[in-house]
């Protein structure tokens, strides 16, 4: 016969496992309190808990992706920017994560914010542009040290996008051309004092042994044939020119 007490056990029994019996990933923590009071991170794996007495927060233990918001920044030499950064995080300590501070993912947002604006605004633009490197480690050695005590361990620190102004854009592309176009007129003064020191040398060379005058006027005579495929013809002796290498 069915028995209505025996039913309301069951399901008493259900209700109570189903509050008490508690299972964590690998990749997880559940930090108990007891009354209020802490008592300590259990897992991974199952563990049980008081009905009642016993509430449980699970923390992730896995590195964290923040993504910092584009913050208006004014560099060292006055220049106006929106920078914006990714945070990468995790929680060593998942204790401290939840007793020290209120909400650890937003208190980490909101520090890795003021620390990107008053490092950025530290430094000049070209710093900023061509040393990226050192200012991801600024950046993340002064948010890893501000959130240390809340049990957080941050890893990496990386400026995303860098926000010029069109105007300084502009000003930019302008002297990168100039200087493209310095370079291209010291290599071109380059090439003309070794073109002329070339010269010089063959001057010398003509100087003391007149007949490679001769020697080339010879092969000028066979270049030209070669290219037109023709037969030209110089009305001047070649012994003519003798009288002019023989001074």
């Amino acid at each position: 016969m069915f028995n209505p007490l025996s039913l309301l056990l069951y399901v008493l029994i259900i209700i109570f496992l189903s509050a008490a019996v508690k299972v964590v990933r690998e990749y997880e923590r559940g930090v108990v309190f007891r009354l209020g009071r802490l008592i300590g991170a259990k897992g991974p794996g199952l563990f049980l808990l008081i009905p009642v007495f016993d509430k449980m927060i699970k923390v992730d233990l896995r590195i964290i992706t923040l993504d910092v918001p584009a913050q208006e920044v004014i560099t060292k030499d006055n220049v106006p920017l929106r920078v914006n950064a990714v945070v990468y995080f995790r929680i060593v300590n998942p204790n401290d994560a939840i007793i020290k501070v209120e909400n650890y993912m937003q208190a980490t947002s909101q520090i890795a914010q003021t620390t990107l604006r008053s490092v950025l605004g530290q430094m000049e633009l070209d710093d900023l542009l061509s040393h990226r490197e050192k200012v991801n480690r600024e950046l993340a050695k002064i948010i890893d040290e501000m959130t240390d005590p809340w049990g957080i361990k941050v890893t990496v620190v990386e400026v995303k996008d860098v926000e010029l102004p069109e105007g300084m854009k502009r000003a930019m592309a302008k002297q990168a051309e100039a200087e493209r176009e310095r370079r291209a007129k010291i290599i071109a003064a380059e090439g003309e004092f070794q073109a002329s020191e070339k010269l010089g040398k063959a001057a010398e060379v003509i100087e003391k042994s007149p007949i490679t005058i001769q020697l080339r006027y010879l092969q000028t005579l066979s270049e030209i044939a070669a290219e037109k495929n023709s037969t030209t013809v110089f009305p001047i002796p070649i012994e003519i020119l003798k009288a002019f290498t023989n001074k």
